[in-house]
């Protein structure tokens, strides 16, 4: 059978001429009619209903249109005749409706807001544009208004507002700090819908001088900034009496208690709320609670569940939001705010309208003359909207009547129409929240069928992929299609094939069979057309071998494979690519048929490595990770010479590096007397040295071996070097870390370190344990015991103190007297914490801790001291993620106070204090808080001067890396330096803390300048950073002064100077001789030091030009390095020597263990002061 179009009913009807009448006005809108052909005009494109312009830019309205005989175009604004002729800023685009406004070189924006509409017209009708709204965007200024400092205890609620101006569109609003880093938001703490800050219950580290709300209008890409807010949280738990005494209620922001309390609402307030939203929009709901703890918030849809896929949870559950929302979203939503102290609940009420939205919309009608037909006008709202008809613009009640037309209510009826009903027909549905237009045109035209789809047109499809095969056309009456396959019109049967309304057969899955010709065949009353379409299928591209993952060597080759099976007749192309790029042009880079070879693998040929088949009907990949290892090689030619019986010098030769620097050096040592095969680490050399003197012992069989080290690892090791045997010796050293310590409270338990193999220095080592109690009259008792390392002595009193002493013995001898180690028996853990804890912050890095010492019978052992553990309190977030971090220090002996030395400004502390024995620590003391004040901040961390133009220069930087408190502002400093190295006067700006970027203007062309630049807080300035930079030179003047000093005149003006010059010069020398005097005095004035010259008042320069230091006024001759590197003031000053144990130790008398001393590099002299080529302008201006 022949698969063909016909005219099937609509399922959805059931009277006999509708479902056809409908039907027909479908497919004949799927059709668009040729150009070629008269057509009522059709918009194509339009601004958009809402138009919010930018006022720096040009206005431009769009309004295109298509249509036979091309349209004219004419607008109205604000419902009248809009004469583009008599406003010299506005053109209308040639054969175009698009209008543009050219405000850019005069004229206001605002004087162009109205409403504005297109109308596009031929003969056969009219089309019009929705009404296009134009109004320039908004981004007005913050009110400027006092803010005072906001007071309140730890735990209350507290808002901050934000109060954004008014702008069109709305500002996005966000809250940052001083330097531009948003503030961190959490459960407790977030922004609110209308952007105001909102905290359920505040704490210590919430104080802060700089909550910010910033506006940003993307529209005009500005963003504004609101006065900074102060906050100050207190704890009044730390307040002692006096300062409680002195501060009222009234200084506090609320008068709520800082105590735990169940959850009440911040937002939105009472029991109830009601929200409307409309169809399509985003619904955002919203629940702010206080409380404390932090209470958590759920949502519940009443009498219903809230859509899945819809449904979002945003700033910590605290909005709930629901796109695409529908009617069916309307109802009552619950919030619930719950805590460990009770809950409380909101209902928020939504109800949902709509805008007018579209069920049909009418669609172009192409209709014979004789015809039937229908435009369709369905739309749906809430509330119902109005839908009202309009003809070529004109509501179509005033519009001349045509005997063909019935309109019923969204339904324009046609009946026996004639060329003369062609016209464009528009529907408005409008309610109370928007309105929807449509354009249909009626086209009455009388057409055979015609292929729009080129004639044989081949289709190339790659096996068990859908084929679709066009089949494009035109006609009026709407021609049926047929599809015939073959020469002799073989049947397509329904099943296999799907036809669409627009002429297109579809082949759901294309097999090798289905290659043929196939005919399409349109036919009206008028005729027939028809057109021959060609399929051929294709097999797929497969990639049969892949390439592989591999590990390679540097220097090696890799290969990989990648065979691609293919259609034969298609050519396919193969690419290899390396990270997703193209390969490097590397001759080591070799692609032949199935494989891509590496030569000579380094280590940037590491990466992810591609092959890409194509063909021009499909591509296939498959991809492998090349991995690029290697260590040196192991160095080799090791000497010994230089023998000696305690040292003997090693040397080698390095291996290959293998394209990474050798760092180093590891030399290792075998015994083959005491421990055979085993090697042990001698020592480490830099990677540029191949010597090394090493120290031997005696009684030791040697053996030495090298390995090179890199980036990578270390190589394999070298040969052995020759064996060396060393001499037997008495021991040189006795046994080290003795200790007399009690494990038990009646013995005592002797420890020693035992010397090894090389410090034995013989054969038959011993050791010689003594002991006596030291405040006795015993004699010393001796015991020999073998290479061990512990001794007991049992039956001792408890912590009673001994002498102690361990002396090492071998076949040849005793090793000298040993140290004479004082001990304990049997202590005991102290039973006491210290008391009357208390801290005094001495400044923003050191503080002083005051104890009271424990009873002496309590500590139960030797004072070892007293350990102060201090941490840095950190946010619940942070707590959560890693434990905290504890210092310690401890300070020897009864001492009874100590310093915290570097410690973090502008920062919250803990500390607790324990008395240490030799058995260990006793009790914690009470935890104590301390706070540190703001310090100056480190130097910027960078600072570049980038853009020099002729008369400007721009500034960037970074800023501390240790800003120790709140940046208040940077200061900028700047002075002139001529070419005789003088100087101009200095220049003070004061730049805000928040800006990284700064621009000079107005300075002088071809002059150099010199930056000093610090940043501040509220405790002061910082270290400062210093940069040299040139300005541009004006090359036409440059043009014109080297013109000058060519010229002949001048050379003969410059030779008559020089000669005047000499002469004077003469006439002083035959002075001189004869004995010319002059006061000391004047000599001493003419010539005073230039370090003590006096600022000048009158102009504010500093004299001479110096760069001794950073931070002093310049002196003569010196420049900044020519890497343009800059140099920080750092202060090599430390206090980590403060305490022992993991920071430092202190002696009783709280002096530092070890020196204390501050330290600062010089300064390397620097040369190359100019590099400018002395000219005679150079020498002209110097007289100017």
């Amino acid at each position: 059978m022949q698969l063909k179009i016909m005219m099937p009913k609509k399922k959805h009807l059931s009277a006999s001429r509708a479902p056809l009448i409908l039907f027909l006005c479908q497919m004949i809108s799927a059709l668009e009619v040729p150009l070629d052909l008269v057509q009522p005009p059709t918009i194509t494109q339009q601004s958009p209903k809402d138009y919010i312009i930018d006022p720096r830019e040009n206005i431009v309205i769009q309004c295109e249109a298509k249509g036979k005989p091309p349209p004219s175009f004419s607008w109205t604004r604000n419902g009248t005749h809009f004469d583009i002729d008599k406003d010299p800023l506005v053109t209308m685009k040639s054969g175009s409706g698009t209008l543009t406004v050219n405000i850019m070189s005069e004229g206001k924006a605002e004087t162009y807001e109205g409403v504005y509409q297109c109308t596009a017209r031929n003969e056969r009708g009219a089309a019009i544009s929705n009404n296009i709204v134009i109004r320039p965007s908004r981004s007005p200024l913050w009110t400027k208004e006092k803010l005072e400092r906001i007071t309140l205890r730890n735990g209350q609620s507290l808002v901050l507002p934000c109060r954004p101006p008014v702008g069109l569109p709305p500002p996005i609003i966000f809250w940052m700090d001083n330097s531009f880093q948003r503030l961190p938001q959490s459960e407790r703490v977030s922004q609110g819908l209308n952007g105001d800050l909102y905290f359920s219950n505040v704490l210590p580290e919430d104080t802060r001088e700089d909550y910010i709300c910033y506006a940003r209008f993307n529209h005009t890409q500005t963003i504004q900034q609101k006065q900074p807010i102060s906050v100050k949280v207190i704890s009044v738990d730390e307040l002692n009496d006096t300062i409680a005494a002195n501060l009222s209620d009234t200084e506090f922001y609320g008068a709520k208690s800082h105590r735990e309390r169940p959850p009440t609402f911040l937002t939105p307030e009472g029991n109830a709320s009601r929200k409307e939203e409309l169809r399509g929009n985003v619904l955002s709901l919203e629940c702010i609670a206080e409380g404390l703890p932090t209470p958590i918030i759920y949502w519940i849809k009443e009498d219903g569940t809230l859509p899945i896929n819809r449904t979002f949870y945003r700033n910590f559950k605290k909005t709930l939001q629901i796109v695409q929302v529908t009617e069916a979203d309307s109802g009552n939503y619950q919030c619930i705010a719950k805590n460990a102290l009770g809950a409380i609940h909101h209902i928020i009420s939504v109800t949902v309208k709509a805008a007018p939205y579209w069920i049909i919309a009418p669609q172009n009608l192409v209709l014979s003359p004789g015809e039937d037909g229908t435009l369709i006008c369905r739309a749906n709202g809430n509330p119902k909207p109005r839908i009202s008809w309009l003809l070529n613009g004109v509501p179509i009640e005033i519009a001349p009547d045509d005997p063909s037309r019935k309109i019923d209510g969204d339904t324009i009826i046609f009946s026996n129409v004639q060329e003369r009903s062609s016209a464009v027909y528009q529907c408005n549905a409008s309610n109370e929240y928007g309105y929807l237009l449509a354009n249909a045109f009626v086209n009455v035209l009388a057409e055979p069928p015609r292929i729009l789809t080129s004639a044989d047109t081949l289709y190339q499809v790659i096996a068990n992929r859908p084929a679709l095969l066009d089949c494009a056309f035109f006609g009026s009456p709407l021609p049926t299609i047929e599809w015939f396959k073959g020469a002799k019109g073989s049947a397509l049967r329904e099943d296999i094939y799907v036809l669409h309304e627009n002429g297109t057969l579809e082949i759901p899955v294309a097999q090798k069979d289905s290659t043929g010709t196939y005919t399409c065949v349109a036919r009206n009353k008028l005729g027939m057309a028809k057109n021959d379409i060609h399929l051929e299928i294709k097999d797929p591209t497969r990639i049969i071998k892949q390439p592989e993952y591999a590990v390679v060597q540097r220097g090696s080759t890799v290969s990989f494979e990648c065979i691609v099976k293919h259609d034969h007749t298609l050519i396919p192309t193969v690419m290899w690519l390396k990270d997703h790029r193209e390969l490097p042009s590397d001759g080591r880079f070799t692609v032949d048929k199935d494989h891509l070879v590496v030569a000579d693998v380094n280590d940037d040929d590491g990466g992810t490595y591609t092959c890409v088949a194509n063909t021009t009907l499909d591509n296939v990949s498959a991809s492998a990770v090349l991995r690029v290892v290697d260590v040196p090689n192991p160095p080799f030619d090791l000497e010994l010479t230089d023998q000696l019986d305690r040292s003997v010098q090693l040397s080698w030769t390095p291996g290959d590096d293998n394209n990474s620097p050798i760092s180093k050096f590891i030399i290792e040592y075998e015994d083959a007397m005491h421990e055979p095969g085993l090697w042990h680490h001698q020592t480490e050399v830099p990677g540029a040295q191949t010597t090394a003197q090493l120290k031997l012992s005696p009684y030791v069989n040697y053996s030495f071996r090298v390995m090179a080290v890199n980036s990578l690892g270390r190589s394999l090791p070298s040969e052995a070097s020759e064996q060396y045997l060393t001499k037997a010796a008495e021991p040189d050293k006795n046994p080290t870390a003795v200790e007399g310590l009690g494990s038990e409270p009646d013995n005592l338990v002797i420890t020693w370190k035992p010397l090894n193999g090389f410090e034995s220095n013989g054969p038959g080592l011993q050791y010689k344990v003594s002991w006596r109690q030291k405040d006795g009259d015993d004699e010393w008792t001796s015991m020999v015991v073998a290479d061990v390392s512990k001794y007991i002595v049992s039956g001792t009193p408890t912590f009673v103190p001994y002498l102690i002493k361990v002396q090492a013995l071998n076949d040849a001898g005793f090793a000298p007297e040993p140290a004479v180690v004082l001990g304990h028996s049997g202590e005991d853990l102290p039973m006491v914490a210290p008391g009357n804890v208390h801290v005094n912050v001495v400044n923003s890095t050191l503080a002083e801790v005051h104890w009271d010492p424990v009873p002496l019978k309590s500590i139960r052992g030797h004072l070892q001291g007293y350990r102060i553990y201090y941490w840095k309190a950190q946010s619940s977030s942070t707590r959560n993620r890693r434990h905290i971090e504890k210092k310690i220090l401890t300070f020897q002996g009864s001492k009874t106070h100590g310093m915290l030395p570097g410690l973090e400004p502008f920062s919250h502390y803990t500390l607790n204090v324990r008395v240490v024995n030799g058995k260990g620590e006793g009790p914690a003391s009470p935890d104590r808080v301390f706070n540190t004040p703001e310090g100056v901040p480190s130097a910027p961390s960078s600072l570049k001067i980038v853009n020099p133009t002729l008369d400007s220069l721009t500034l960037e930087w970074e800023p501390p890396s240790h800003p120790n408190g709140v940046l208040t502002e940077y200061t900028l400093k700047y002075q002139p330096i001529n070419s005789t190295h003088e100087l101009g006067p200095l220049v003070d700006l004061k730049i805000p803390a928040n800006k990284t970027r700064w621009t000079l203007k107005n300075l002088n062309f071809s002059t150099r300048y010199k930056f000093y630049f610090y940043a501040q807080t509220a405790a002061g300035s910082g270290n400062q950073i210093t940069e040299e930079a040139i300005t541009t030179v004006d090359e036409a003047m440059a043009s014109r002064q080297v013109d000058i000093a060519t010229q002949g005149w001048f050379i003969g003006l410059m030779c008559a100077v020089a000669l005047l010059i000499l002469i004077l010069l003469i006439v002083c020398f035959i002075r001189r001789n004869k004995g010319g005097k002059y006061p000391v005095k004047e000599k001493e004035d003419a010539h005073a030091d230039p370090e003590i010259q006096p600022m000048k008042e009158d102009d504010g320069t500093f004299g001479e030009y110096s760069d001794a230091e950073d931070h002093k006024p310049l002196k003569k001759g010196s420049r900044t390095p020519s890497d343009r590197t800059v140099k920080k003031e750092d202060s090599d000053d430390s206090l980590v020597d403060y305490g022992e144990g993991v920071n430092g130790q202190f002696n009783e008398d709280g002096s530092f263990i070890g020196q204390y001393s501050g330290k600062k590099e010089k300064e390397p002299a620097e040369g190359n002061e100019s590099s400018e080529a002395p000219s005679p302008v150079n020498a002209m201006n110097s007289f100017v």
